[in-house]
């Protein structure tokens, strides 16, 4: 498998997710870590980013609430390289409606080999890593070759559908 490196920059940009039953947990973290958190630029679901302004007296990007595409939104800006650290204080003992979102929001993330905490220990432990006060070269893997491979099948599929609608024989 061949891999890529992608650049985390020294100002992280950080997606800070909760559930609903977490946003107290997160607030409490994100107030303990102000000072921290203040050097990067923060990302949010639509409610706890509200709040995560409130608390930190800073500006956060806005995304919608969780159950209405603010996890797929972060999911997307993670795929397109724009989100480089996710803290996520998920509920494990309370039904989300939007359970698969979570799901995907969380697979994405390991897809893009990007940090990700889902409580307040593995937070701690990687905010106050070494790692949070310079770059840091992250290894993706190239998924250039899976990407041809989709196209390659995809078009031999339609030729082969195509000549057999058409009555061509296969050349």
């Amino acid at each position: 498998m061949d891999y890529t490196v992608r650049l985390i920059p020294e100002r992280k940009r950080i997606a800070l997710v909760a559930h609903d039953n977490k946003k107290q947990d997160l607030l409490e973290w994100a107030a303990w870590n102000r000072s921290l958190l203040a050097e990067h630029e923060l990302y949010a679901t639509g409610t706890t980013g509200k709040l995560l302004e409130e608390i930190l007296g800073t500006s956060v990007h806005k995304f919608q609430s969780g159950p209405l595409g603010g996890d797929q939104q972060i999911g997307g800006k993670i795929a397109e390289g724009e989100i480089d650290f996710m803290i996520f204080f998920w509920d494990p003992l309370s039904p989300q409606p939007h359970d698969t979102d979570v799901k995907a929001l969380l697979r994405i993330a390991v897809v893009w080999n990007i940090p990700v905490a889902c409580n307040r220990a593995t937070a701690d432990f990687m905010i106050s890593s070494s790692l949070m006060t310079g770059e840091y070269q992250r290894l993706v893997v190239d998924y250039q070759p899976y990407r041809e491979r989709q196209v390659e099948a995809l078009v031999e599929e339609t030729m082969e559908e195509l000549e057999e609608e058409l009555g061509l024989a296969h050349i």
